[in-house]
């Protein structure tokens, strides 16, 4: 047997395994990076809802005071009709 045959026969075993670690290794970085990329953009979305949620809750406040207001003219409109009848 040659000499360069039996370092070929040596080297491409270790080097098919260095290579599949290798591409675990890869695949888990990856896999990493798109976990806190993905965490990144959930927490920007809670952020952004709890933003919407404050603005809607003070505009829901706000229309509960016109309606307030509103109900309070539409009784005294009310009590007027009544004492001209």
């Amino acid at each position: 047997m040659s000499e360069s045959i039996y370092l070929l026969t040596i080297c491409l075993p270790l080097g098919a395994a260095v290579l599949i670690f290798g591409m675990k290794y890869f695949s888990a970085a990856f896999a990493a990076r798109a976990r806190a990329e993905s965490d990144a953009a959930y927490s920007a979305l809670a952020e952004k809802a709890v933003q919407a949620q404050a603005a809607h809750q003070a505009t829901l406040a706000a229309m509960q005071a016109e309606l307030a207001k509103l109900s309070g003219s539409v009784a005294s409109v009310e009590k007027i009709l009544k004492q001209v009848e």
